[in-house]
């Protein structure tokens, strides 16, 4: 905190006096940074901008960040007799690192953090993120999710630590003092209750008492309260049918009301639109509720306008908006802002530590323990590093995958070209044991076939052989399982509502998603080699078959840019310590049938290596 609690109310109080309802409003929007210049933000008053998935400036850069920052914090601070001086806050989506700018050190995606049963090393791993966020000028990031994932159907399933409120809780805390310990801005999201849709739609509809929703998807959202959130972003999602963007009760009487929280409440991208046919009374309904920012990428300059309107026709109580603005200003004097001078002078930016060997290592380190062991037999793992291993599937030199949705472009992205630093898998594998061999994908047929020229080595013998094998990238509704709907054309970073999106596919069986994969599997297995698979998936997924078809089975989650901690486990430098976040489904995946519980996961034995006391304990 920059200072003591009482000069900050009084900095808030004297401020919030000298501005006009204009300037009131403008602290309340937040537009997408291709749609505002610096000079309109400094003609509007404009209080955040943000940056979608995959929107960045110049060469994507640190340099090309803090820049764009420089510019928007200078033209918010040339104060004049129309104009105050109060500095911009800018927001990112740095959910597993900053991996919208090229070179960040990417972490595994959260469902893999829950697998390690680490809050210590959640806590690491916000401090280096807001180092990271800081070095591109940045001040805030949307994270950390606390979505408890009901329902491994639904597209975010990855963005949950787990299906226990009580482990999404332990991190919650952790996570907001790494990240606000670390210099920057924490947002918990989404207030409350997306990861309990029904069918696990995106923003669908949480169908659930209120006591339900107080023990599972409220819960967490209490650690983070306690360990100081300045912000939290209000779900695209519904509770019994009321969009929670419009839910004064969630909102004022129980986030704010009953749990104190002090900070500011922001909406979701055009999460005010839906609310209603009228795009002014949407705006009032969610002012209103308790919305005090309102992120309104494209349409901000008619969000200014209906607001203004609200409030002069009476729909919307000035004392709301005064309620608004001065939570705004009490974070931007909380986080230092208004201390910090401009990006270009900021201690850490364009820091030398951005992407850094000791940030990798961290990410490493959370790869390792997050890697969870269903399958060894006949003990074939640990690998020999000096055996001839096959190293083959459509992931495994492709660090594009193994990073998932928003890394670099909200749906992420494929290949090495655009992860610079760190290693995939078959890089990893490559460093520690020389006899081993790059081949294709096996089975034939699928996205992902063929490989580097010279791959006819593959024929012969092997002692075993590592097959990749898993999803593509996806974020949000784009990654949900279920039958296929309508899509509003021209999306692009644009939740307008349940079942908008394309989903992934229509089943959670991997075999009916990626049958290549269970064909490469069977092929070498057939030719009597060993197979140990390693999943890369943001959920669980029904692979019996593939199970079956294989020595060892490895879930590797979306691990990120340090696919080396893939190989350090698979050849035994480090045990497993990994354990299931959440149940694994069986058979045909819809039958509520669990293959591995909860908690699940095998150990090899080795102690070659020591892992810290209590990690991969719950």
């Amino acid at each position: 905190m920059a200072g003591r609690a009482s000069d900050i109310e009084e900095r808030v109080r004297e401020l919030l006096a000298r501005m006009s309802l204009d300037q009131k409003i403008g602290q309340m929007t937040q537009p997408e940074r291709t749609h505002v210049s610096p000079e309109e933000v400094k003609r509007h008053h404009i209080g955040s901008v943000l940056s979608g998935g995959g929107s960045c400036p110049g060469d994507n850069r640190p340099a090309d960040w803090v820049a764009m920052n420089d510019a928007y914090w200078t033209a918010s601070m040339e104060e004049d007799e129309d104009h105050l001086a109060i500095p911009i806050l800018y927001g990112v989506d740095a959910i597993h690192g900053n991996a919208n700018v090229l070179g960040a050190t990417v972490f595994p995606h959260n469902i893999g953090l829950g697998a390690a049963g680490d809050p210590e090393l959640v806590e690491r791993i916000g401090r280096v993120t807001a180092r990271e966020v800081r070095a591109a000028g940045v001040d805030w990031t949307f994270a950390p999710t606390l979505a408890v994932a009901r329902d491994v159907r639904w597209g975010r399933t990855y963005e949950s630590y787990s299906e226990d409120p009580g482990v999404v809780g332990e991190y919650a805390g952790r996570i907001v003092r790494g990240l606000q310990g670390g210099g920057g801005v924490a947002c918990a999201k989404h207030w409350v209750g997306d990861g309990g849709t029904r069918d696990g739609v995106d923003q669908g509809d949480t169908v659930v008492s209120e006591e339900e929703l107080r023990r599972v998807h409220i819960a967490p959202y209490v650690s983070a309260l306690e360990a100081g959130a300045l912000t939290v972003m209000v779900s695209l999602s519904s509770w019994n049918g009321e969009k929670c963007h419009a839910h004064r009760y969630l909102i004022r009487d129980v986030l704010k009301g009953e749990m104190g929280f002090r900070g500011f409440v922001v909406s979701d991208w055009n999460g005010v639109e839906p609310l209603a046919g009228d795009h002014g009374e949407a705006v009032a309904m969610a002012v209103n509720a308790g919305i005090d920012m309102v992120m309104v990428p494209e349409r901000w300059m008619e969000f200014i306008g209906a607001l203004r309107e609200g409030v002069e026709g009476g729909d919307v109580a000035v004392e709301r908006i005064d309620d608004a603005v001065g939570r705004i200003l009490r974070v931007k004097f909380e986080c230092g802002l208004f201390e910090r001078g401009r990006p270009w002078g900021r201690r850490g930016a364009n820091g030398s530590s951005f992407g850094s060997r000791a940030h990798r290592e961290v990410a490493r380190e959370a790869v390792r323990k997050s890697l969870v062991l269903l399958k060894n037999e006949g003990g074939v793992l640990p690998l020999d590093k000096g055996g001839r291993i096959l190293v083959t599937g459509w992931g495994v030199d492709d660090r594009g995958r193994l990073c998932g949705g928003f890394t670099v472009e909200w749906q992420g992205v494929l290949g090495n070209d655009r992860i610079e630093g760190g290693t995939s898998v078959w890089e990893g594998i490559r460093a520690v044991a020389p006899g081993a061999v790059l081949g294709g994908v096996g089975g034939g047929g699928g996205e992902g076939v063929g490989g580097p020229p010279g791959m006819g080595e593959e024929e012969g013998d092997f002692d075993a052989a590592v097959v990749v094998i898993g999803e593509r990238p996806y974020a949000e509704g784009l990654g949900d399982i279920r039958e296929a709907g309508p899509v509003r054309p021209g999306t692009n970073h644009l939740p307008a509502g349940p079942g908008v999106l394309e989903p992934y596919g229509d089943t959670l069986e991997l075999a009916v998603l990626h049958p290549e994969d269970l064909r490469a599997i069977r092929g070498l297995s057939g030719r009597g080699i060993p197979v140990v698979a390693v999943l890369v998936s943001g959920r669980p997924l029904v692979v019996d078959e593939e199970l079956a078809a294989s020595a060892g089975f490895v879930a590797a989650w979306l691990p990120g840019s340090e696919g080396g901690g893939v190989a350090d486990v698979l050849f035994g430098d480090f045990d497993f310590v990994g354990r299931l976040p959440m149940g694994w489904p069986g058979g045909v995946g819809d039958a509520g049938e669990v293959l591995f519980a909860r908690g699940y996961g095998l150990r090899m034995g080795v102690a070659r290596r020591s892992y810290p006391p209590g990690a991969g304990t719950r």
